[in-house]
């Protein structure tokens, strides 16, 4: 942590070095803006009112107005192992790790080792926008974006430029607390938010099969954000962004503890003179705790199975892009991107009693190096655009070393061959505007993942299921097309339809090999998922009215032989068919609020081979304010306000657990003097 510390005081003192020189110009605090060709791509945008007005001040809850959006499992970031919180879109199915790239300000956020998100790190309230682009590759950020691409901006100059926040008492002896400023510096702008949270939490596994080791699962999280934004010149303009958080949960029983770290600072430059451009580095730091229990038929006495006590991981990365001048209707981007990972898992397993007999140690480092060229060319009601992408790769160093503590007796001990090679991607689209009211829109596209270290060297333990490691994985790839409608007849209205077919080759699952109980499985790569669906959208402004809804119908299935081949033709796991979000919100002059959120989840299987089902689900969340002065107000807030018991998971031995029961809040706000 100590090198990120004097990383970013560096980063911010430059800047702010760079504002007091500056005279007063205009900063955005903002990347490029999106490129023209993205018009021809379906995406959904969410802005700060939505994001800073949920039920749950959530981000990972917030997303989910974009149907089809989905972490692993149905519980939020307060109660679920975060190794369970990757995201993806368009029922593709997934494992700890994302299908989706998720970037902040153009930084990836997927943890290093893992790949999975630290949702509690992103607090909604500090962001601008959240921007959800369906479908993969994405050349502009790099691998990762199999699924889609949800890009997050901060908070900036005209956005965050007065003191906010909201402290709020809910259920369970919840806190919900967040506080935010900005203000000139120099000719720039100084940005500082933090956020807080805690609670007793809910016990995880449903009331008809407890005993007596369940208990409530506490957590603890916290975020502190700092943003620097300070001209160069007239045109450009120097951001310097640091984010710190802690996490701590505990998952129901005894020897559950878990504890994340991390530390983030990334530096960009951009111009928005004749030539545009942008350059980006970042850091990133993460130390993880993990610990696993076993509990026995009657839960009445628990034990540790495994205990990951260190998990350190850095990523490493940057970016350039450049716009050259060329004549009106004219867009070319020109790019190149590079990211480093390394971590390795200290953990003990083979426990008896309290005590680990036996030790592992697992990791190694992945890298990419990739350069991108996309072209986009607009004539009238036609935008025809096109991009390739052409990445090196390299997974090296990968070790996995298991030995007997008290005699030092070797278990396992392997030192994998390093592997390397060539990824060429890319994607092409269009967009036709017959008429002022409607656009149609087609795209192809092909996308890639490479696996993460947590995939290729690290078995793991839940309870009694045992699934091992695969260091032969080889990278995932997506091929995908889709076709789209946009009809605005009336500027308070748009609807929106997207059909795609999609193709995951290679895909990584966690391949059931012993049905159990327990349950035995292996990372391996599938033959495919094939996936094909629709996506309606749908949006109403009817003066202080707005009406928004969003649903998903996806037919998804597996595709594999050899032997993996009992799950051919079956529906990958944790992956529903429909998906829906609707929310109403009203907003007053006077600063009076109140929102309705209804979402529904089709019902999906916990395993690869349908073997238990988790039923389908419908939630209501809501929110009011009521001004008292000025910018103060009082809130209520409410989370699954009909207590509906949505089941998040089944383990090998037919445990059930269920996510976030109903959760009320009530508190005070501050709010934005433009709201």
């Amino acid at each position: 942590m100590r090198r990120g510390l004097f990383f970013t005081a560096s980063l911010l003192c430059a800047s702010a070095a760079s504002a007091q020189d500056a005279a007063e110009i205009v900063i955005t605090g903002r990347g490029l803006e999106a490129g023209l060709g993205e018009a021809a791509y379906d995406s959904v945008t969410i802005g700060q009112e939505r994001l800073s007005g949920s039920a749950s001040n959530r981000l990972e809850d917030v997303l989910r107005d974009v149907a089809g959006f989905q972490n692993f499992r149905r519980t939020d970031a307060r109660s679920a192992n975060p190794t369970s919180q990757g995201a993806t879109l368009r029922a593709l199915g997934g494992n700890a790790s994302s299908r989706a790239l998720l970037v902040l300000d153009g930084v990836p956020q997927t943890d290093p080792f893992g790949g999975w998100l630290f949702w509690p790190a992103y607090d909604p309230r500090r962001l601008a926008e959240a921007r959800v682009v369906r479908g993969g590759g994405s050349g502009a950020y790099g691998p990762g974006a199999l699924a889609g691409t949800i890009e997050l901006s901060s908070a900036g100059p005209g956005e965050l430029d007065e003191p906010v926040g909201n402290l709020a008492y809910g259920s369970r002896d919840g806190i919900d607390a967040f506080a935010g400023i900005g203000f000139p510096v120099g000719g720039g702008h100084l940005a500082l938010s933090g956020g807080y949270a805690r609670g007793d939490g809910f016990i995880p596994v449903i009331a008809s099969q407890r005993g007596p080791v369940d208990r409530a699962s506490p957590y603890e999280q916290a975020s502190v954000a700092i943003r620097s934004v300070a001209p160069i010149s007239d045109d450009a303009e120097l951001q310097a962004s640091a984010l710190w958080f802690t996490d701590r949960r505990e998952r129901g029983t005894d020897f559950t503890d878990i504890e994340t770290d991390g530390f983030d600072a990334s530096m960009r430059f951009v111009s928005r003179g004749r030539w545009r451009w942008s350059a980006l580095g970042y850091l990133q730091i993460r130390d993880f705790y993990n610990s696993f229990s076993a509990v026995n038929a009657q839960r009445t006495t628990v034990s540790r199975s495994s205990e990951q006590y260190d998990v350190p991981s850095l990523g490493t990365g940057a970016h350039i892009e450049v716009r050259p001048p060329l004549g009106s209707g004219f867009e070319l981007r020109l790019g190149a991107d590079w990211r480093r990972t390394e971590g390795k898992t200290k953990e003990l397993f083979s426990f008896l009693n309290t005590i680990g007999r036996n030790r592992r140690l697992a990791g190694g480092e992945n890298q990419t190096l990739g350069a991108y060229a996309e072209g986009a060319w607009e004539q009238g009601d036609l935008l025809l655009t096109a991009a390739g992408r052409i990445d090196r790769w390299w997974i090296d160093d990968g070790f996995l070393y298991e030995s007997v503590i008290a005699t030092q007796a070797v278990l396992n001990s392997f030192q994998f061959p390093s592997r390397s090679g060539w990824r060429p991607t890319g994607r092409a689209g269009l967009a036709y505007r017959p008429t002022d009211s409607l656009t149609l829109r087609a795209a192809g596209y092909l996308g890639w993942r490479l696996p993460t270290l947590n995939e290729l060297y690290r078995p793991f333990r839940v309870g009694a299921d045992v699934t091992n490691a695969n260091a032969a994985l080889k990278p995932e790839r997506l091929s995908g097309i889709e076709a789209g409608i946009d009809f605005r007849p009336i500027p308070e209205l748009r609807l929106a339809a997207t059909v795609f077919a999609n193709r995951l080759e290679d895909a990584i699952a966690n391949v059931t090999i012993v049905a159990g109980p327990p349950k035995v499985s292996r990372r391996g790569n599938v033959d495919a998922v094939r996936a094909r669906g629709v996506e309606l959208d749908a949006a109403l402004t009817l003066g202080e009215l707005q009406l928004s809804a969003s649903y998903s119908h996806v037919n998804s299935k597996v595709r594999a032989t050899g032997t993996a081949a009992a799950l051919d033709g079956r529906r990958p796991a944790q992956t529903p068919r429909d998906a829906l979000s609707a929310t109403a919100s009203w907003n007053s002059p006077s600063g009076a609020r109140a929102s309705l959120t209804a979402r529904y989840v089709g019902a999906q299987f916990e395993d690869d081979l349908e073997s238990q089902k988790l039923d389908g689900a419908f939630t209501l969340d809501a929110t009011l304010a009521v001004p008292i002065t000025g910018r103060l107000s009082i809130e209520a807030r409410g989370e699954n306000l009909t207590n509906k018991q949505v089941m998040a998971g089944i383990s090998g031995t037919g445990i059930v657990e269920r996510a976030t029961p109903r959760t009320l809040w009530v508190g005070l706000r501050v709010n934005s003097a433009k709201k």
